[in-house]
């Protein structure tokens, strides 16, 4: 069963039956069985479950980065399924951030210039370039603004990936395993860096990850294991543990 509304609006992310297979040399895949699922506006969602699970697959489906083959999905009332391309490529390119786990920044730009990447097409104007270098200085890399990625650390450049994700003020933020590539102690200084900007501008967070251990008492858990969702846990009252992150 989706887990309740808190606040008695509509979900920010609203899944119903949603399937996904394709083929793979002469047989079908189906990624995704028949998923349903709602995320509160504002929340924190972790999607978890054993490789292979479809965890990505939904994630992917929620940005617009591939379609489902049948059910629905709607985000902030948007139905994602009617969408043309152009409309998906803005709904992309306006509402969601993504976070990846190989960073997937630009070798030869800054750090200031990766993360205007997102504005690249239409322009990069004097406000966005503030509002860049503002992220930066936020998650500790105001020393680092004209620094390349080969003179980052993985964690400086998923530093970097964070506030990319975040300059053009997403209403969504995607994140697909952001520590994977990173040590423990450097992973929960992105989880705590990613988690009190999230709050700061109540932005909705839905997190792919095999590591359970960034998971709080107030978080959303959408467990999926060969394709269905097997466990989806409401939201819980404020904790102590929450936070402490």
């Amino acid at each position: 069963m989706p887990a309740p509304t808190l606040n008695g609006q509509d979900p920010m992310i609203a899944v119903a039956n949603l399937r996904k297979s394709f083929r793979s040399g002469d047989r079908t895949v189906e990624a995704l069985r028949g998923v349903t699922c709602t995320i509160d506006r504002g929340r924190c969602a972790f999607v978890v479950g054993p490789s292979g699970s479809g965890k990505s697959t939904l994630l992917y489906l929620l940005g617009a980065l591939d379609t489902p083959t049948s059910g629905s999905i709607r985000v902030d009332g948007l139905d994602l399924g009617s969408m043309s391309e152009s409309q998906a490529n803005a709904y992309r390119r306006d509402q969601v951030g993504f976070i990846f786990q190989s960073f997937n920044l630009i070798a030869n730009l800054t750090a200031v210039e990766n993360v205007l990447i997102p504005f690249f097409p239409l322009g990069v104007t004097a406000e966005h370039r503030a509002r860049a270098i503002h992220l930066l200085e936020q998650v500790g890399l105001g020393h680092r603004l004209d620094h390349r990625p080969r003179a980052l650390s993985g964690g400086e450049q998923q530093r970097v990936a964070i506030a990319r994700a975040l300059v053009k003020q997403p209403k969504l933020l995607l994140a697909d395993e952001p520590t994977g590539e990173l040590d423990s102690r450097t992973g929960d200084e992105i989880y705590r860096i990613l988690r009190r900007l999230q709050a700061e501008r109540q932005t909705t967070l839905v997190v792919v990850t095999h590591d359970r251990r960034f998971i709080t008492p107030n978080d959303q858990v959408l467990e999926i294991q060969d394709g269905q969702l097997v466990a989806d846990l409401p939201v819980q009252p404020d904790s102590s543990l929450a936070k402490t992150r």
